[in-house]
């Protein structure tokens, strides 16, 4: 059962390394809050995967009904993209002394809830991620109905996948956290600008999308 497993990581290769508003969202969060809200916004994320992952397996009739409105899916997760880039560009504040005070003040259990909810909305809502993982599904069931068995055949390759994303997005918390003591205030603004900004372009990249289904 080693193909099932080289399937798997092939597949996390290419959700890892894709640039998206997820990528920017964890190197944001775990800058501007420390690793605990990385961490948090990880853990969103990973979950939603499991929940899509698990819809599809298990209810892959609503493929259809997804692609029947995957507009609305998609103007949903544009609008939620928008509404937190323009809260990044504009509203967030952004200081030297939070920068530096993550072993001195912990963010509370709501504000951690909050994190891990705006990353599993985040993942979620993008139509994209709804088809990668159904188109996925689908081939890996091609392949999985050949095999002995089924089932070990699907655990070990989505498993694989699943296990390498948390451990590379686990990663991107980790080396925010090594980068985050030698940033400066300044460098810190421009990085949350920065991240606002890449946030508004895929919310108005997604919302074209919309429009032209």
């Amino acid at each position: 059962m080693i193909a099932p497993i080289i399937k798997g990581l092939l597949l996390g290769i290419i959700l890892s390394i894709s640039v998206g508003p997820v990528i920017i969202a964890i190197l944001k969060q775990s800058l501007t809050n420390g690793k605990s809200s990385g961490y948090a916004f990880v853990s969103g994320v990973s979950a939603s995967d499991i929940t899509l992952l698990i819809i599809c397996n298990v209810f892959t009739q609503l493929f259809d009904v997804v692609l029947a409105h995957k507009t609305i899916i998609a103007v949903v997760g544009a609008a939620f993209l928008f509404a937190m880039g323009v809260h990044t560009l504009y509203f967030k504040k952004i200081s030297l002394d939070n920068l530096n005070e993550e072993n001195k003040k912990q963010m509370r259990r709501r504000d951690l809830v909050g994190v891990f909810v705006s990353g599993y909305l985040m993942n979620v809502l993008n139509p994209n991620v709804f088809l990668f993982w159904f188109a996925w599904t689908a081939a890996i069931g091609v392949s999985a109905s050949e095999s002995n068995n089924s089932i070990l055949y699907k655990i070990l390759a989505f498993g694989s996948c699943l296990l390498f994303v948390l451990i590379s997005d686990l990663a991107k918390v980790v080396l925010a956290g090594i980068l985050r003591p030698r940033l400066t205030e300044k460098t810190l603004i421009r990085v949350n600008r920065i991240s606002g900004i890449i946030i508004l372009i895929f919310s108005a990249v997604l919302f074209y999308g919309a429009l032209t289904y």
